[in-house]
Order: structure tokens, then C-alpha cells, then sequence
């Protein structure tokens, strides 16, 4: 098992298997981000397709997609769907 350093969930866990996107994004990801946090962005990314009606046939969506991506675990610039409300802490 390779430990990382997290940069989502600020704490040591299981490193991905493999750089889950190509270039110096994907490395950067793989270097820095869990599989627990990447499983995070999985169901984020899902809510921004179905909630947005995005088409990843199109190259504006994925490039959306990839820079929502980045924003996600390495700023807080973070799109949510319209009408999103976060789940309560009950």
C-alpha cells in the first residue's frame, strides 16, 4: 500500500494505484491526493454531469470538468449545482 500525504483530507492515506489523468495534472493528483478524497471528487464530478446535463463528447464540458478537478482538491474555487444544499451533520 503507498501512503500519501492528502491535500483534500490533510492527513496521511492510501495513495491511488496508477495517475487517474494524463500530464503533469494527472502526476500532481497521483502525488498528492487518496483514494478515500479521489472517491470524494467521483460523486462531486457525477452531480456537476447530471446536475449541468453535461456532454462529455464535447470539449468544453471535459475541459470544464478538468478544471473544476483541479479546483477541487487544489483551491476552493469550487462549482455546485444550483439549488445545491450540502447534507446536514444530524
Amino acid at each position: 500500500m503507498r501512503t500519501v500525504r492528502c491535500i483534500k483530507l490533510n492527513k496521511d492515506a492510501e495513495g491511488l494505484d496508477f495517475p487517474p489523468y494524463p500530464g503533469t495534472l494527472g502526476q500532481r493528483l497521483f502525488e498528492s491526493v487518496s483514494k478515500e478524497a479521489w472517491q470524494g471528487w467521483i460523486k462531486h464530478q457525477t452531480m456537476l454531469v447530471n446536475e449541468n446535463r453535461l456532454n462529455l463528447a464535447d470539449l468544453r464540458a471535459r475541459k470544464y470538468l478538468a478544471q473544476q478537478m483541479e479546483n477541487y482538491f487544489f483551491s476552493d474555487d469550487v462549482d455546485q449545482p444550483a439549488g445545491y444544499v450540502p447534507p446536514s451533520g444530524d
